[in-house]
């Protein structure tokens, strides 16, 4: 099969490999370059990157909507166009430019999870599995029918990253299979439920913020769901201390209180249960275990940290 294919991020790389050792790609479609870092230097995405490496044809469209990059995409007389995380809507004049249409790979269920953070928002709201799904693109995102799906197990410590990093491969291997079916004429086409829909909308960093009026459970989800970004984070002090890793314990303290600090962690009160908060991160420094934080702030117990009742 003759493809197009159009991703951006470190999620889509091995979907692009795989799909190259199988498929003519070509045209590889990314996001334009960006400043990235603290020192805003001009880099690669992970796709172009890639695919410069492998020697492929790279194109960067400000906007694929615009009349010129399609009579360019046109004119290649593709197959069909592969999309996996590539970050802007497809107009209708790419949908349909392809004889197979464009084929998408998702990080959830559908209709489950639909938007920007699928990995992040199944992790953050307690779930026990999840999945990839590949589906014809429409004009609405996540909407499309629905080609083929693989469930994936959610560790009780599987956090955001390590999710990611087993869907990313999970994916691309049904990616392969999904292009193989359609290519053979039987794969299937399901049309979505849209009444069961849900939505993981883009996050922001204030989105990590540890309320410490919810249960520990609770918490923990979105600990693990925000790492490795946008990390969730409390306030002590003035200062926003990221929380990389925390654990729920059982037991009783008023919500946002310092109840213990032991070798594991600092150990805060929450609406239900304890959360033991064990690495964090000051400010322009280095991640630390709670109890150094402790010993560094001079908190104690009975201390409070934002997000609680109150702030010493």
């Amino acid at each position: 099969m003759r493809v197009v294919f159009m991703g951006t991020p470190e999620f889509a790389v091995p979907s692009l490999a795989a799909i190259s050792k199988k498929h003519e790609v070509l045209a590889v479609v990314t996001q334009p370059d960006r400043k990235r870092g603290r020192g805003q230097k001009v880099s690669f995405s992970p796709v172009k990157a890639w695919a410069v490496e492998n020697e492929y044809k790279v194109w960067q469209p400000k906007r694929v909507s615009n009349p010129q990059f399609i009579t360019k995409l046109q004119s290649l007389k593709a197959d069909a166009v592969v999309v996996v995380a590539f970050g802007q809507l497809i107009p209708d004049e790419i949908l349909t430019a392809t004889p197979y249409g464009c084929i998408n790979l998702h990080s959830s269920l559908l209709p489950k999870y639909r938007g920007a953070s699928p990995i992040n928002a199944a992790i953050i709201n307690g779930e026990k599995e999840t999945g990839v799904t590949t589906m014809y693109l429409n004009s609405q995102w996540d909407a499309g029918d629905i080609i083929l799906q693989e469930k994936e197990g959610i560790s009780p410590r599987d956090t955001a990253g390590t999710l990611h990093d087993r869907l990313m491969v999970k994916g691309a291997h049904l990616l392969v299979e999904t292009l193989r079916q359609i290519e053979e004429g039987v794969a299937p086409r399901i049309p979505q439920n849209h009444a069961d829909a849900t939505y993981a909308y883009k996050l922001s960093k204030d989105d990590g913020f540890v309320d410490f009026t919810k249960s520990a459970l609770q918490l923990d989800c979105l600990i693990r769901g925000m790492n490795p970004w946008p990390v969730a984070y409390t306030v002590v002090g003035g200062e926003r201390i990221k929380i990389w890793e925390a654990s729920p314990r059982e037991g009783k303290g008023e919500p946002g209180r310092v109840i213990d600090v032991t070798e594991q962690g600092l150990v805060v009160g929450c609406g239900k249960g304890l959360l033991s908060l064990e690495v964090v991160q000051r400010p322009n420094s280095r991640s630390i275990t709670g109890r150094d934080l402790a010993n560094g702030l001079r908190l104690s117990v009975g201390d409070y940290l934002v997000g609680g009742s109150y702030e010493t």
